[in-house]
């Protein structure tokens, strides 16, 4: 029996889809048909669909409402997602949306509602969460190679031109390097801590210009363990992708944990007192990976209560982080 075919749209002419998730949907044949591409732009859906032979859609309602899809990408600015993801929810679509999901903890609460009321997918496109290395390095944890866990520590940063028209300063946007960057530490600190974490410190530093945080970090704790995760962020910094963990008898680091490309061989290093060993690893596709568990979540739905979990439990330390950083402004 043939496996289903899910119709897949997308909405936005981001980078990060034409680049990557679109050219990996169309790879993925056994799973999806892209049907089309929307902007508001009609010139930018003419383009972008010429490029990939696609049909274009001028306006995001028009591929919702077509009737042509099961399942959308959404790649917009966060503060458009609560809106976008809501009409896809509403309309009965499957979502995998662009991180951050939206722009406060109450919003993504109410997308998650509307996904569990009709038994839909709604997933934070974090990619990296599929990518093989994540899980040998977990598997190296769990094999007591560093000895016990002590702690965790990641940074994700970049420096960005001073484009006033760059989305990432455009506050009305949902701008700001938490929403950006911070997202990726805040999610690795969950996959190795457990979701009972609560920021007990945080720094957020503003451009008061564009109105929008630039760079920050934050200490995040176990609320029944001992456990404890340090993170740093930032769109005005030196390049940085890192994770490291500090056990009793070792140390694991990974430098391009969130962002491996397709090619690209990651490295782990790993000390110990017995020196220090550099193991090279096989390239991987977690954008395809990632697609792959979203195609399996619209087919077999088991997993939902999961992700849904994982949906909050982000918005709510994102929520934590801000809140203790403007207790300081």
């Amino acid at each position: 029996m043939k496996a289903k075919t899910i119709n897949i749209g997308v909405i936005g002419c981001a980078d990060i889809a034409e680049r990557f998730v679109i050219p990996a949907i169309k790879n993925l044949t056994d799973q999806y048909k892209l049907v089309g591409v929307a902007s508001r732009d009609q010139a930018k859906a003419l383009q972008s669909a010429v490029k990939f032979s696609l049909q274009p859609y001028c306006g995001y309602n028009s591929l919702l409402e077509s009737g042509q899809i099961d399942a959308v990408y959404i790649p917009l600015p966060s503060a458009l997602h609560q809106e976008w993801a809501g009409k896809a929810l509403k309309l009965g679509l499957h979502v995998l949306v662009e991180k951050s999901l939206a722009c406060s903890y109450k919003e993504v609460q109410w997308l998650n509602q509307l996904a569990k009321n009709e038994g839909l997918v709604l997933i934070e496109n974090f990619q990296f969460r599929f990518h093989s290395q994540l899980a040998i390095i977990s598997k190296m944890l769990s094999g007591g190679v560093i000895g016990e866990l002590r702690c965790l520590r990641s940074s994700f940063g970049f420096p960005l031109s001073p484009d006033p028209g760059n989305i990432r300063y455009q506050k009305n946007l949902g701008g700001g390097a938490l929403f950006d960057a911070g997202a990726y530490p805040i999610k690795i600190a969950q996959h190795f801590l457990g979701l009972n974490l609560s920021v007990e410190a945080a720094n957020l530093t503003f451009d008061h210009i564009n109105e929008v945080d630039i760079w920050g970090g934050a200490y995040l704790k176990q609320n029944n363990g001992k456990l404890f995760a340090e993170i740093a962020f930032g769109f005005d910094n030196y390049y940085q992708c890192s994770i490291e963990l500090w056990g009793s008898k070792g140390t694991l680091c990974a430098k391009r944990i969130f962002t491996a490309p397709p090619g690209h061989f990651p490295e782990i290093i790993l000390e110990t007192v017995k020196g220090i060993e550099t193991i090279r690893l096989q390239p991987d596709h977690h954008f395809k990976n990632i697609l792959r568990h979203f195609y399996q979540l619209i087919i077999n739905p088991k997993s939902l209560e999961e992700e849904y979990r994982q949906n909050e439990n982000q918005a709510r330390l994102i929520e934590e982080l801000r809140i203790k950083a403007y207790e300081k402004q």
